[in-house]
């Protein structure tokens, strides 16, 4: 009997080494990426914290292209969505998305592509999840991984969360819970306990690559007047050109922006009250750079990915250290400095009390608009008035209240939102108008948890700004990392560093004259002995600890006898050390053609060659932090396997796709994935089990079925994988 399982798109190729070559021009991964693509290969569900830059789309890109099925990625901005896909299919990936800007016809049309097998990836927004219509056509897509981006946006213990990701247990559930994958850059262990909670991920590989983002400089300035922000505000623009500045509200959204456009400067205004074709349009031109700064509230937010911001500055204070190493971290992400820094007024951390008060309308705010709201709805049991108007009746001055009420409500499913035909203005219709407010079914206790955690990292952030210690090693703890050393770069380590300045040892002597060899190497010496960059410091430090990441061997720093000299130090210790440096005068930017070039020194070519006489803060080199080893739910520590022993091998996956046929006809003729779905038979390939134990912990293989079935196709390997044998290696 022909073999008639199901067939999604199929990949071109089944090596992720060569689809990382073919599709991405990258020769090798940067750092962590390769044992997550590992860990999905094998069949993992995982859950991933990456740091913003770290790659973490290509982590689930990747696997898409060798995996045969269809990858859906869940992405919560249609600008997000949009960037990635272009991207992708620049480089020949066919991917789409489907999200509201399509009409019903156009998302059926894509749903029906889907199954022709002409996509790979398809981004969807959370929300096409409300309609169970949506989630009936995807049960008939073969999913090959469900990857959710922005994965923090699940907990509503985390600085972004939207309701209709709660969606996806759901629709996860519906589609018979395919391998799943969840990716975020920010999570504490409260978020990511959250995040493996709501997506029941099972036995997941969980990879936290680490929170460092050692070329950027983190400063607060205390700031007591207004004019002082704007003319530290003006410095930063004049002397780093290129950059993010986020305002807590859109009115001051604006005022920044006038005051930069005043001063010449090509700036863009962006916040949530703008349409969304100004938004998108407004996005784009920063983008695609054609203007030089971004004012900004947090409506900027994920998908920016400028490689050449040189810097973010806070004008006022975000509600959390979560929010706020996110939108910092958009600075840098092409590996070179960048500075980060915050305006700090304590006065403004009124703003963001407003906004807690917002978000918590509190137990006895929801009761009064309920009420209020079945007194309105008597008649037509709906209600057409503005959340303004709806304020004034209940007597709250907060308008964001009401709506984290309704929206508290609406979640509950006791009323929905809905458009009002040529209006703005959405009416509120009851869905169970017989309940009365004492009746209403709300989780006091967790209204109240979320109001004290939001408080909590209000005065987090308020901590962080009036701290003395190292401003990297404070996030790092803030996120769970222990044992962090300082970095020496930012405002505290720099502001301290004049005391702690001492001569090298031995060692350090000779990691100095290494570091400045690799320095000279990627430098040119001039006729008059003077050195003139040719890179920048970013791919300088990648160069000495010797990654052979596309940037590198592009620009062929590979090559250099200086590639990998100091890799034991790692990435942190040498771009501290090169700053230290830099300050000794030992090394030096230049700037070129709006580029900023890293360089030798005449005082450091004597010290590469022998000269002493100079001082530094040393960085610490007993403090670097290592990712955790992944480990199960129980605690167990989980087999890991490297990339290249997940090879896959169209020999055998033949061998057991007729096995599994010949199975199908002896039960009776059925459909062969009765026997094991195609995505099973990869990973039987990619995993080769020799024992039934082994083969138990692979996807899609339950006890049943191992029972009947999984003896033949483990003897199909260990015939396939014998010494001598016909394919084996």
């Amino acid at each position: 009997m022909p073999d008639t399982t199901s067939s999604g798109p199929a990949a071109e190729t089944r090596d992720a080494r060569e689809a990382l070559e073919r599709h991405f021009g990258f020769g090798e991964f940067l750092a962590g990426q390769e044992r997550v693509v590992s860990a999905l290969l094998a069949g993992r569900d995982a859950l991933v914290v990456m740091p913003t830059g770290g790659g973490k789309s290509l982590c689930y890109q990747l696997p898409a292209l060798v995996m045969d099925g269809v990858t859906l990625v869940i992405s919560p901005l249609i600008a997000l969505m949009k960037d990635q896909v272009d991207g992708l299919v620049r480089r020949g990936v066919p991917a789409t998305m489907i999200n509201s800007t399509l009409s019903p016809s156009e998302q059926q049309a894509r749903i029906q592509e889907m199954r022709r097998g002409k996509h790979k990836l398809v981004y969807v927004a959370p929300e096409r999840f409300r309609s169970q219509a949506f989630t009936n056509a995807l049960s008939q897509v073969e999913i090959a991984l469900f990857a959710v981006d922005e994965a923090h946006c699940l907990s509503q213990w985390g600085h972004d969360f939207r309701p209709d990701y709660l969606r996806l247990a759901q629709a996860l559930e519906a589609l018979d819970h395919p391998q799943t994958a969840a990716f975020t850059a920010t999570a504490t262990e409260d978020v990511r306990a959250d995040i493996l909670k709501h997506l029941a991920l099972r036995d997941p590989f969980v990879s936290i690559s680490g929170f460092e983002r050692p070329n950027l400089s983190l400063a607060v300035t205390q700031i007591s007047k207004v004019r002082e922000k704007y003319d530290r505000l003006e410095a930063i623009v004049r002397e780093h050109k290129t950059g993010i500045v986020y305002c807590a509200t859109r009115r001051k959204v604006e005022e920044v922006a006038d005051s930069l456009a005043l001063m010449g400067v090509k700036v863009v205004a962006y916040h949530g009250g703008m349409e969304d074709a100004e938004r998108e349009r407004v996005q784009n031109v920063f983008l695609d750079r054609g203007k030089d700064v971004a004012v900004a509230t947090n409506a900027f937010g994920m998908g920016i990915d400028r490689s050449d911001v040189r810097f973010v500055v806070h004008f006022e204070t975000p509600g959390s250290i979560e929010a706020y190493y996110q939108e910092a971290g958009r600075a840098g992400r092409d590996g070179e400095p960048a500075v980060c820094e915050l305006l700090f007024n304590y006065a403004d951390t009124r703003t963001q009390e407003f906004f807690i008060d917002g978000n918590n309308p509190g137990y006895d705010v929801i009761c009064d608009l309920y009420t209020a709201l079945r007194t309105l709805a008597r008649d037509r049991g709906e209600v057409m008035m503005s959340i303004r108007d709806l304020a004034d009746t209940i007597g709250v001055k907060n308008d964001m209240a009401v709506g984290s009420a309704i929206s508290t409500l609406a979640r509950a499913g006791y009323l929905e939102r809905f458009d009002i035909s040529g209006e703005r203005t959405r009416g509120t219709r009851l869905l169970r108008p017989e309940i009365e407010a004492h009746q209403l079914e709300v989780d006091r206790v967790a209204l109240a948890e979320k109001e004290r955690r939001d408080r909590a990292k209000l005065e987090a952030m308020i901590r962080f700004a009036y701290s003395e210690d190292c401003r990297q090693r404070w996030i790092l703890e803030y996120f769970g990392e222990k044992n962090a050393g300082d970095c020496g770069s930012c405002d505290v380590c720099q502001a301290s560093g004049a005391a702690d300045r001492r001569e090298p040892t031995d060692e350090e002597f000779l990691i100095v004259q290494k570091a400045l060899s690799g320095i000279a190497r990627a430098s040119r010496r001039l006729p008059d002995g003077r050195w003139e960059g040719r890179f920048g410091k970013g791919k300088i430090v990648q160069m000495l600890v010797g990654s052979r990441s596309q940037e590198v061997t592009s620009a062929r720093l590979h090559e250099l006898s200086t590639h990998g000299l100091l890799k034991p130090e790692g990435t942190n210790y040498v771009y501290a050390l090169l700053k230290e440096l830099e300050g000794e005068g030992l090394a030096a930017t230049m700037r070129k053609e709006n580029f900023a070039l890293f360089t030798l020194t005449a005082r450091g070519a004597a010290a590469m060659r022998g000269d002493r006489s100079f001082r530094l803060r040393w960085p610490d080199r007993g403090g670097m932090t290592t990712p955790p080893t992944a480990r199960s739910k129980s605690g167990g520590a989980i087999e890991e396997f490297a990339l290249e022993e997940l090879a896959f091998d169209e020999k055998l996956f033949e061998k057991l796709r007729q096995k599994r046929a010949e199975l199908a006809e002896a039960a009776g003729g059925v459909p062969a994935y009765v026997i094991f779905g195609n995505q099973t038979l990869e990973f039987l390939t990619r995993l080769r089990p020799k024992t039934m134990e082994a083969g138990l912990r692979i996807r899609g293989i339950g006890k049943v079925k191992a029972e009947r079935y999984l003896e033949d196709f483990i003897g199909v390997i260990r015939e396939h994988d014998a010494p001598g044998a016909t394919g084996s290696e």
